[in-house]
């Protein structure tokens, strides 16, 4: 969804962020304002549990750390992933010492998880902008079909089948998960 701002209105990126905040969030890219849809059953599920399953990875030994629905703006543009993973050593931090509010950098790894109403090819953009920005990993998944498709910068993108293990970043590597694995998450009976 693209918000209504009038044609002849073009905004920068450093009045969009001045913007208030948007219920769900909008993301400002190629100059354009998009509002995210907001997360159904499916979708919330996978990114729940997706994200507490890096984290138990990579929390405990300050590896990395997995954020959910986080605003990352770089590269004169301002999204936000489904999942956001960044190294350890990478997580910008404030004079205090504790995490800090805005995210100026890449994400290490970009998580997408397509909603019903989501353009596929718009996401899949995000994505491959993350890569060409120094992200090392990106996942774009499929809840209707199932799949689970890898992006790493320098390589064409893969399916992955469902015995597959799923690439993580190198620091995370001891993190074992299935195609498979991902969706069993989905079933309740």
């Amino acid at each position: 969804m693209t918000l209504s701002i009038p044609q002849s209105t073009v905004l920068s990126i450093e009045e969009f962020l001045k913007l208030p905040e948007t219920k769900p969030a909008s993301e400002y890219i190629d100059g354009q304002i998009y509002q995210k849809p907001m997360p159904q059953g499916k979708h919330s599920r996978l990114q729940t549990r997706l994200s507490t399953s890096i984290n138990q990875a990579g929390e405990p030994q300050k590896l990395a750390l997995a954020l959910t629905e986080l605003r990352c703006t770089f590269a004169g543009q301002s999204i936000i992933p489904d999942i956001a993973v960044f190294e350890w050593q990478r997580i910008p931090l404030d004079a205090n010492g504790q995490i800090a509010n805005k995210f100026e950098i890449a994400p290490d790894w970009t998580i997408e998880i397509l909603s019903p109403e989501q353009s596929a090819s718009k996401v899949i953009r995000k994505i491959t902008f993350c890569i060409k920005n120094g992200t090392k990993l990106g996942y774009f998944i499929d809840p209707d079909d199932e799949s689970i498709t890898v992006f790493q910068p320098n390589q064409l993108p893969e399916v992955k089948d469902k015995q597959d293990i799923l690439p993580a970043l190198d620091v995370l590597s001891n993190w074992k998960l299935t195609v498979a694995d991902v969706f069993s998450w989905l079933s309740f009976t």
